[in-house]
């Protein structure tokens, strides 16, 4: 089974600031460093490490090596990655003390598929395979309704949320990934469970994954009900820990694992992501979870040392 996954791949200019900026305030950063982003390069970097076997579509611009060999290191297919003579999609992102981002978004090359292109990509691949989708590139709606007609099991994460995305048929999608802020856009409401039956009752067949910061995430099918909490770790950057998140799940999912699996490995590789930060060369971790959050022991093999760390925390607080 193949994972194709249509997204964005930005260059991020990060800043390390004492607070968030307000209207009118100027203020020195207290530091500064350039390091490869976009929700679809942080996916397809989690899948691939996650050990799927996962294809990166796109397009990038001028001055994007950084983004394609990183891409290649890590075992993301890039048959489908065009390269253009334009300027490669950016982001700004303040990072604060207690870890918490703030992003602006500048699409460029990531704007610059075309339907052709969309259209040409999808064919090569079977039903049944996975399209992951995020709303940072061009063409979204195109992609949903052919990866749909294909066969393929859509997977949508709607962010950034934005008006365009209420035009799409959801019936089309299988997956979606939002947190708090975006259920409540696409919902009008604020409790988790609210948001959630809102989908059920308009979206029947639709299958949800409600991030919802400390308080964990909720997995919702057709067939049950899965929820998640946390692994609690000092956090130093939350940069890409949601997307971190989406692709152990989809990779556990791929690989036939039950969702209480997927729900675990995904938290336990997003709760590592955090403490190391949202610089996508450090390696998020993931390896052998079990269905409880945990490994085989706190030495299990296949699982790197921070992520470690963090089991054996769960585990003392738990008292397994």
């Amino acid at each position: 089974m193949k994972i194709l996954n249509f997204g964005s791949l930005n260059l991020d200019n990060v800043y390390q600031v004492p607070h968030f900026l307000q209207a009118g305030e100027t203020m020195a950063a207290l530091s500064e460093a350039v390091h490869p982003g976009g929700k679809g390069l942080n996916q397809s970097l989690a899948l691939a490490r996650a050990g799927a076997d996962v294809y990166h579509a796109g397009v990038v611009g001028n001055g994007s090596e950084l983004l394609t060999n990183l891409l290649k290191e890590n075992g993301v297919h890039d048959d489908y990655l065009l390269h253009r003579d334009c300027t490669q999609g950016s982001t700004m992102i303040q990072v604060s003390p207690k870890g918490e981002n703030c992003i602006l978004l500048f699409g460029q090359s990531n704007h610059a598929i075309t339907k052709a292109q969309v259209e040409a990509t999808i064919a090569a691949f079977a039903p049944g395979d996975y399209l992951v989708l995020q709303n940072e590139v061009s063409c979204l709606p195109e992609m949903v309704e052919a990866g749909a007609k294909r066969g393929l099991h859509v997977v949508l994460n709607p962010s950034p949320f934005d008006d365009s995305l209420r035009s799409l048929d959801y019936n089309q999608i299988r997956w979606i990934f939002i947190n708090e802020v975006e259920g409540h856009q696409m919902t009008g409401e604020t409790a988790p469970d609210a948001i959630l039956s809102a989908l059920r009752a308009k979206y029947p067949a639709l299958c949800v994954v409600l991030t919802l910061g400390s308080a964990g995430s909720i997995c919702c099918t057709p067939e049950k009900t899965v929820h998640q909490p946390i692994f609690r770790v000092q956090a130093v950057d939350t940069t890409a820990a949601g997307d971190t998140f989406t692709g152990y799940f989809l990779a556990a999912l791929t690989q036939g694992l039950p969702l209480e699996t997927c729900m675990a490995r995904a938290a336990a590789a997003a709760g590592n992501r955090r403490t190391t930060g949202g610089n996508q060369r450090d390696t998020a971790g993931g390896g052998a979870v079990d269905s409880e959050g945990g490994g085989s022991g706190c030495d299990a093999a296949g699982i790197i040392p921070p992520l470690q760390k963090i089991i054996c925390e769960k585990r003392r607080v738990r008292g397994d």
